[in-house]
Formats: C-alpha cells, structure tokens, sequence
C-alpha cells in the first residue's frame, strides 16, 4: 500500500489529467478517484476541500516543472552575467512550453483563484514561494539585477507563454530570439 505521500502525489497527478481535459470546472474529487483508479472517496480524504485539491495540484505542478540539476550544473560554473541570465531564462521558457498540459493548467489554476478567494489564497501563496526562490536563486547565482529583474521577467514570460500556448498574436516569431530580447531589455549587465 503506498505512503500517504506517494498517494497524494497519485491524486495530484490524477487531478492534473483531469485539469487538462476537463479544466478547473471539470475538476471534482469524484473525477480524480476515477482518473486514479482508486475508490470514490480517496481523493476527498487527502484533500478535504476542493479549494485544497486544486492548491496541492498547484503546488504540483511547480515539482513537476522543478529545473534538472544536470542542466543546471553546467551554468553554474560559467561567469555571472548577463548572457548566463539569457540561457537561465531560456531553460525557464524551454520547461515551460515543453511542459505545455502544465503550463496550461497553472493558467488555468490562476483564473480559477481570480474568482475562488479560497484557492487565491492558497496558489498566491504558492506563487510566491516560487517567486522567492527565484529571487533567492537569482542573487545567489551573482546574476545582474534582482528582484525588481526577477519580478519583470516573470512578468514578460507569463505573456510569451500565453502567446504561445493559446491564440496570441497570430503573427510567428522565434521564441529564443525573443527571450534573449526580453532578458536584455529587462536586466541591465553591472
């Protein structure tokens, strides 16, 4: 029998396939038992509410996203500067628009929490963990910039993601080419 961990990270996984197909709408507990496999019921004993349900596919969502450490690694050990911003931010797009069922599903999360103050509550607070630790990572890193950067970026990525994983603008554009624009644009070499 698996570990209650290993059983909620099933459920967030089951809740996420069905985020993808049904949307925040479609998303009920019931739902996710069937998706899972499991008993009806499951799902509601590991998350009591629904609000706690789409708060932990939340929190889900950023594991499964979470950087590889061996492509992290190697940029670790180059120099500090703005072209090692330009290929961080890279990898960010890269996760992001890889992960697209993700991505889409974080978007869809935030629109649910713009209307559901429970969940607001509870992915805001996700969100700035993330936000933090980005900014933590940022400065430790001895990148240029700082949170103001961090914070803008996040800014500019959300809109290039949504361009590209929904109609956007329509027009086709080399998304490497303008991340690297964003990122010069926004973080100022010291």
């Amino acid at each position: 029998m698996p570990k209650n961990s290993e059983r909620r990270t099933q459920l967030a996984d089951a809740g996420l396939a069905v985020l993808a197909k049904s949307g925040a709408r479609g998303l009920t507990h019931r739902a996710v038992d069937a998706a899972a496999g499991l008993p009806a019921g499951t799902a509601s004993n590991y998350f009591r509410t629904r609000d706690a349900l789409l708060g932990a596919l939340g929190e889900r969502i950023f594991e499964r996203l979470a950087p590889d450490e061996a492509v992290l690694a190697p940029l670790a050990e180059r120099e500090p500067g703005i072209d090692l911003v330009v290929d961080y931010v890279r990898y960010i797009v890269e996760r992001l628009l890889g992960r697209p069922e993700l991505t889409l599903a974080l978007l869809d999360l935030r629109l649910e929490a713009a209307r559901n103050p429970g969940l607001h509550e509870i992915l805001a607070r996700t969100l700035r963990q993330g936000f933090d630790l980005d900014v933590s990572f940022h400065v430790q890193a001895g990148l240029p910039g700082g949170a103001e950067e961090v914070r803008l970026l996040h800014f500019a990525l959300d809109g290039l993601v949504l361009d590209q994983l929904t109609p956007g603008t329509g027009r086709p554009y080399d998304v490497d080419a303008v991340t690297t624009r964003i990122v010069h644009r926004l973080v100022r070499p010291e």
